[in-house]
C-alpha cells in the first residue's frame, strides 16, 4: 500500500530537488510539528472562547483550578507558572478580578502578602473550558491508536526535556 503525502511530503520533496546537499529531515519533523500547533492553536482558543475565556485568562485560572482546594496561589507562585513578569501578572489579576472570576484576599500566614482564590463563576468556566479542550484535543489525534498516541507523547517528551534543561 502506497504511503499518504502531506504538504509537507511536496514541500521537502521540491527541495530535494533543488537541494540535494542538504538533509531535509528537520524540516520533515518541525515542519509537521508547525502545522499542527496551528491547528491546536485554533481548537485552543475556540475551547477558550466558548467559555468566554481568553488564552491568558486559562493560564492564570487552571493555574488556580490544578492547585486544588481552596483554588488559591500567591501571585509569585502564578507566576512561576506562568512564565510572565510580575506586571502583566498584576494586570492579569486585575482584570480577572475585574470580571469575577478571582479574588484577592490577605495571606493569613502573611499578612504583608495576599492570595490570589478562583471565584465558583471562575471555577465553573475553567472546568467547562478544560473539558472542551480535551474534546477538542481528542478530535486531533483521533487517527492515532492509544499506543502510537503513548509513543508519540514518549517522542515530544525526550524532545521537550532538550529544551527544558
Amino acid at each position: 500500500m502506497a504511503q499518504e503525502t502531506d504538504e509537507v511530503d511536496r514541500i521537502v520533496g521540491a527541495w530535494t530537488t533543488q537541494r540535494p546537499d542538504l538533509d531535509f529531515s528537520p524540516l520533515e519533523v518541525l515542519s509537521r510539528v508547525d502545522r499542527l500547533s496551528r491547528h491546536l492553536d485554533r481548537a485552543r482558543r475556540d475551547a477558550f472562547r466558548r467559555s468566554d475565556l481568553e488564552p491568558w485568562d486559562w493560564d492564570v485560572l487552571s493555574a488556580l483550578r490544578r492547585a486544588g482546594e481552596p483554588f488559591q496561589l500567591s501571585p509569585k507562585q502564578l507566576l512561576q507558572q506562568t512564565l510572565v513578569s510580575s506586571g502583566t501578572m498584576t494586570n492579569r489579576i486585575d482584570r480577572l478580578v475585574g470580571r469575577g472570576l478571582v479574588h484577592r484576599k490577605a495571606d493569613p500566614g502573611d499578612g504583608r502578602s495576599i492570595l490570589v482564590t478562583l471565584t465558583e463563576d471562575g471555577r465553573i468556566r475553567v472546568d467547562a473550558a478544560i473539558t472542551r479542550l480535551v474534546d477538542a484535543e481528542a478530535l486531533l489525534l483521533e487517527t492515532l491508536s492509544r499506543s502510537d498516541r503513548e509513543r508519540l507523547a514518549g517522542l515530544l517528551r525526550k524532545l521537550s526535556l532538550g529544551f527544558d534543561a
